[in-house]
């Protein structure tokens, strides 16, 4: 059994879409990161998406952790042309599309982005090498909100719209099991 310790990165207060534009978490909040880091498995490995804001939060709970290459399968959706745009501009520009991609995800991506098929593949093809090269261990995701939600879906059995009504907190932790066959849910949305 191989326990996947997801957690979302730090706030970044951006207000508008944030998929694959870089852009920098607030971790100035150190007693929250200080209690995140004393929660976690010591002996856990620590692996994140290669955006900044996933990096930097990993840093502020590496120490005394093997840290594994950062990994750009497990990014945030590509929002494509929605990327930087407030939902009310994306609404105006493409009203159909904007609230079809949140009612029924699965397909639908924004222009030149991706899906939520697609980014839940993308992201279980980490989980599985992670899995393959791992087996058995604790192993801590510093990832993003979409990486979070299609991974814990998957476990459940849930469908993408069903997983979109899942609050995940920056630096909560989502904790889910691969077993011999399926998945456990441990903790969803947890603040230490």
């Amino acid at each position: 059994m191989t326990t996947f310790h997801m957690v979302r990165h730090g706030p970044t207060h951006e207000k508008t879409f944030v998929g694959w534009r870089d852009v920098p978490a607030d971790l100035s909040d150190t007693q929250a990161l200080a209690r995140l880091d004393a929660a976690l498995p010591r002996d856990a490995l620590l692996i994140s998406s290669d955006l900044i804001r996933a990096v930097h939060t990993a840093d502020a709970i590496g120490m005394g952790r093997q840290r594994l290459p950062n990994d750009p399968d497990l990014r945030e959706f590509d929002f494509g042309d929605w990327d930087g745009r407030h939902h009310t501009e994306v609404s105006e520009s493409h009203p159909e599309l904007s609230r079809a991609f949140w009612e029924t995800p699965g397909e639908l991506r924004a222009p030149n982005g991706e899906s939520w098929n697609g980014v839940a593949d993308r992201v279980a093809g980490v989980l599985s090498r992670l899995h393959a090269a791992h087996s058995g261990a604790d192993i801590i995701i510093v990832g993003h909100f979409g990486m979070i939600l299609t991974q814990l879906g998957r476990a459940k059995g849930l469908d993408p719209y069903q997983s979109l009504g899942q609050k995940i907190d920056n630096l909560s932790v989502t904790t889910i099991q691969r077993l011999t066959e399926g998945w456990d849910v441990h903790l969803i949305n947890h603040n230490y």
